[in-house]
């Protein structure tokens, strides 16, 4: 590829993202910026892959307080977790053999894993918790039940053995070969660490999106893009983007069958993520201003300057959100909320939430 091609969309998306990355190293909303793009990117991961979700009822359903049942897509909202799990680890946790394992879902997840005590602790197949003795002839079939019970609850805590997750022929390929594939991809990145930090990650988004080394999960590709700039020093103070910044490019260039307009097409749409990310920065840092002057008058135990925080930190929240993180009633929470003038974002009579645009 012709470097007068590439040099100018290149330079223009290193330039880009070090001044995002440099505003927020320094900025007093870098916390809820962070928090905020979270829930923007995981959408836009679901927007690439075909799926529409709703902004509001992610967050709802991240604060388990759905007000409907949850959608098929909602449910496959897993870039969110992942996501908040490799911004909060180590900058090289992701691309390490652990990490990568515990990404996968296949073993360990180490320090970035932690949850409860006890919590994902196999039990024995043949073990039925809470199954009294003398059941009667229902042992049998409510055993099961509660084997397939503790099962489920594995599944959904990440804690499954690969024996059950994979190599399932109804779901994945047999003749897959996802450790191996996923061991060159990694192995190209190490490779890479003699390109610049972006066309690096232009290389490897291209090599993950031509063949997602895993079939289940090739949502994680940009989280792992995003954590080799992480890793290489690109981004400091945030762990970037990529799914929204590549929603601002035409399709038809991201799945350009030429290989030089895929890498022209990644680094446009880190430069246009890196510009909008700025516009967002500023807007919400004008906005947390205005709604500090309306509180700096108040007593040291008012819980609004609290509640400016908890509404900069999330694209929208409902009174129960509210309520639950201030400690405070519902009808309280809408009070508050009635005082500082906030915008209600739903449009409803009922389960209404409110946000800073």
């Amino acid at each position: 590829m012709p470097w007068t091609r590439l040099a100018g969309p290149l330079a223009a998306a290193e330039d880009g993202l070090a001044r995002l990355d440099e505003r927020l190293r320094t900025s007093g909303i870098r916390d809820g910026f962070i928090s905020r793009t979270h829930f923007q990117d995981a959408c836009a991961n679901l927007w690439l892959a075909g799926e529409l979700v709703s902004l509001e009822d992610l967050v709802l359903h991240d604060a388990r307080m759905d007000i409907r049942s949850p959608t098929h897509a909602l449910t496959r909202a897993q870039a969110l977790r992942t996501r908040r799990r490799i911004a909060g680890a180590a900058p090289d946790w992701a691309l390490s053999p652990d990490g990568l394992k515990a990404l996968r879902g296949d073993g360990d997840g180490g320090p970035a894993d932690a949850g409860p005590a006890g919590e994902g602790e196999d039990q024995g197949e043949d073990e039925a918790p809470g199954l009294p003795g003398d059941a009667g002839p229902l042992a049998g079939e409510l055993a099961a039940i509660d084997r397939a019970l503790t099962r489920s609850t594995r599944v959904l805590a990440g804690d499954a053995t690969r024996a059950e997750l994979l190599r399932n022929p109804l779901i994945y390929d047999p003749d897959g070969e996802e450790s191996e594939r996923l061991e060159t991809w990694r192995h190209l990145a190490e490779m890479a660490q003699s390109e610049p930090p972006l066309l690096a990650a232009a290389l490897l988004w291209d090599a993950w999106e031509r063949e997602p080394p895993l079939e289940r999960q090739a949502w994680l590709g940009p989280l792992l893009v995003a954590a080799v700039l992480r890793a290489r020093q690109k981004t400091q103070a945030h762990l970037l983007c990529v799914n929204s910044a590549l929603r601002c490019i035409r399709r038809e260039k991201r799945r350009s069958p030429d290989h030089g307009v895929r890498q022209i097409a990644f680094l446009e749409a880190i430069a246009a993520g890196a510009e909008a990310g700025m516009k967002n920065h500023d807007r919400w840092l004008l906005a947390r201003r205005g709604l500090e002057s309306q509180v700096k008058t108040r007593r040291s135990s008012s819980k609004l300057p609290a509640l400016v925080e908890f509404m900069l930190a999330r694209p929208i929240a409902s009174a129960g959100m509210i309520a639950s993180a201030l400690g405070v009633t519902p009808r309280a929470a809408q009070a508050m909320v009635a005082e500082l003038g906030l915008r209600e974002m739903t449009g409803r009579g009922r389960y209404r939430a409110w946000g800073i645009l």
